[in-house]
């Protein structure tokens, strides 16, 4: 199943990868199809009331444009301050409400953001990105492939991002090869996700050499000198709060880097990371494991617990009785040899638990207005109770007997 990774998604992705953007040991350049996160302003609290920052980059994090002159546009007038050594234009000052628009031109090719108006509080933080003409173009080998090795090494990680009832889990993916001319490995670059990933996706972005068919991951070789790429995504359901990660690449990964953002109580733990921390990076807590690496191979064992998840039991119960309903709606419906006595007895206990289903749904309706349920037990449970009526109300028009007796005669 192919799985389209959203814009916010990946801006997500892009935010946790930059994490470590400021560490010489973990240099976090390279992220999905950055360009989707071109033009989106995104609110912060590290920079001054009224401030803008846009960066300035050409196809990846890793590839900053100084010197590039960046316009604004706010109502009538315009403002162009140039880009630094890390590729930033801020512009200060800007009056709250305010309707403003950036834009550059870089190598003859527009670049734009959405018109935003300013807020009170905070400043915003931008990327405009410009294409990169070499982007996607793995270099063919122009000598023939040897026998060799390669490793996971680069800016390979793992990010975690939570979500309601699942996390989305992104392999990125360096795969390097040190030697100076193409190699074929000895076995086939291949992996699979856990039995509990759903989804799994290769990311736009990634080296046409890799593909998945269902949870198997392919890269083909042989691979060219130097770095190939991939970004992997899926889904893991959470369960009872905590999921349970065993993967193992077919490569050696140097360090081991895993990257979560902070959702409730969030922990990672595995006994291959070397410490854990957690940390806030313009304004998104995450949450770090590191660890010296693994060899080909070698299995990854990692949890990660305190995830949100809701109780399935209500709606357990709710289906049973559901299902309870239904089966004796149907036997009610095919009855043909009993005697009036019976089909009577029959009618009063349909009419007696129609009235139960009456009552828990008044119930249930007090409780949502009164607050002591939440929005999604009370659609859930109101759907079955509905559900359930139904059953019961056309096992009596089945039925076809005259007036319907009493509940308390039931």
């Amino acid at each position: 199943m192919r799985r389209r990774v959203s814009r916010q998604t990946l801006a997500v992705v892009g935010l946790l990868c930059l994490v470590l953007a400021g560490s010489s040991r973990f240099a976090l350049a390279q992220m999905p199809d950055v360009r989707q996160m071109s033009g989106i302003p995104r609110p912060v609290d590290d920079l001054p009331n009224g401030s803008v920052s846009i960066r300035v980059v050409r196809g990846d994090m890793s590839h900053n444009l100084s010197g590039q002159p960046v316009e604004m546009r706010a109502g009538n007038t315009t403002r162009t301050v140039n880009t630094d050594a890390d590729g930033r234009a801020q512009f200060d000052g800007i009056a709250a409400g305010t309707p403003v628009k950036f834009s550059t031109v870089v190598s003859g090719e527009r670049l734009e953001s959405q018109e935003f108006p300013i807020q009170p509080a905070g400043g915003v933080r931008m990327l405009l990105v410009a294409t990169d003409p070499n982007a996607g173009k793995d270099a063919e080998p122009s000598v023939p492939a040897v026998p060799g090795t390669v490793a996971l090494a680069g800016e390979s990680r793992i990010v975690i991002e939570p979500g309601e009832e699942t996390i989305a889990v992104y392999y990125i993916l360096d795969i390097v090869n040190g030697a100076p001319s193409p190699v074929n490995t000895e076995k086939p670059f291949v992996f699979t996700l856990p039995a509990a990933a759903v989804g799994t996706t290769v990311i736009q972005g990634s080296s046409p050499r890799a593909s998945n068919k269902g949870r198997e991951v392919t890269v083909a070789g042989p691979f060219p000198t130097g770095v190939t790429s991939i970004q992997v995504a899926a889904e893991y359901p959470v369960g009872a709060g905590t999921v349970e990660i065993a993967q193992a690449f077919p490569a050696a990964m140097p360090q081991l880097v895993v990257i979560a953002k902070k959702s409730g109580d969030l922990k990672l733990a595995s006994a291959q990371f070397e410490r854990t921390e957690e940390s806030v990076i313009e304004g998104t807590a995450v949450v770090l494991g590191m660890g010296k690496g693994l060899g080909a191979g070698q299995m990854l064992a990692m949890s990660v617990s305190g995830l949100p998840h809701h109780s399935p039991t209500p709606r357990n119960i709710a289906l049973v009785l559901a299902s309870v309903i239904v089966l004796i709606g149907a036997w009610a419906a095919i009855r043909s040899g009993e005697t009036d006595s019976d089909r009577a007895g029959a009618r009063k206990r349909l009419v007696a638990r129609r009235e139960r289903a009456f009552q828990d749904l008044v119930r249930l309706e007090q409780e949502h207005r009164r607050g002591k349920v939440d929005a999604r037990r009370y659609a859930e449970r109101r759907e079955d109770l509905l559900a359930a009526l139904e059953h019961v109300y056309g096992a009596l028009d089945e039925d076809g007997a005259g007036p319907e007796p009493s509940s308390a005669a039931a």
